[in-house]
């Protein structure tokens, strides 16, 4: 193959991989707004969306592996094909992390634990998600230790709203009968499921940012 389509592949892989990272983050977003406004409807927009991105989650494997078993790239090349790999990988988990939060939305109860702010913590989750891929797109590495900055700051807040939701529950009596009681539990274990997939969007980003940084730099640092 000339050097040029090469070129041209590698290129085109790129604005591959930033579309699907679009479409990963409407995902997100769209969950975060179900959540937000207990929208059934909306959460299973975001549930039966994720069919596309596992299709577009194939074609680029495919990519990948065509280019480095038909063109043995080296050095740079290689990496970014890798990386590139490494980063669908990890937007199709964050995709089915957004479907789990839009099977959450129709029987969410925000007033429950008022207390837990899970869309702030939502919100910083995607900017992280969005700076990780701006580090991909424009061979940023500062943008990728703004990431593994951040996710210092998403895993304290997600314990520190998982434990406000464990106290609040010992502390108020909100149990006046086995109803009650059943209700209440399944409110606790769905915010801390939210609490959890949110965290581990977080812990995707930084992943993402972990590959762009090993494919600018050749440099292992964030990799965990």
């Amino acid at each position: 193959m000339p050097r040029e389509q090469y070129q041209t592949k590698l290129e085109g892989l790129r604005d591959d991989v930033l579309y699907m990272s679009e479409l990963v983050a409407d995902r997100l977003r769209l969950a975060l707004d179900a959540l937000e406004q207990q929208d059934g409807e909306l959460g299973e927009e975001v549930i039966t969306g994720d069919a596309e991105i596992n299709e577009l989650y194939l074609e680029l494997e495919g990519e990948c592996t065509d280019l480095i078993a038909l063109q043995q790239p080296v050095a740079g090349d290689l990496r970014f094909i890798a990386a590139s790999f490494k980063i669908i990988t990890d937007l199709e988990r964050i995709a089915d992390l957004a479907t789990n939060l839009g099977r959450y939305a129709g029987t969410a109860e925000r007033e429950v634990f008022p207390d837990v702010d899970v869309q702030r913590i939502g919100v910083d989750t995607l900017e992280m998600l969005e700076i990780a891929m701006e580090a991909y797109a424009e061979s940023d590495p500062a943008r990728c230790y703004e990431v593994a900055e951040m996710d210092d700051d998403i895993d304290a807040a997600c314990e520190a709203a998982s434990d406000l939701v464990v106290r609040d529950l010992i502390e108020e009596d909100r149990f006046r009968d086995d109803e009650d009681v059943e209700a209440t539990m399944e409110n606790v274990s769905r915010l801390l499921l939210t609490i959890r997939d949110l965290e581990r969007v977080g812990d995707h980003a930084v992943n993402i940012a972990a590959r762009a940084l090993y494919m600018i730099e050749n440099d292992d640092e964030l990799l965990y």
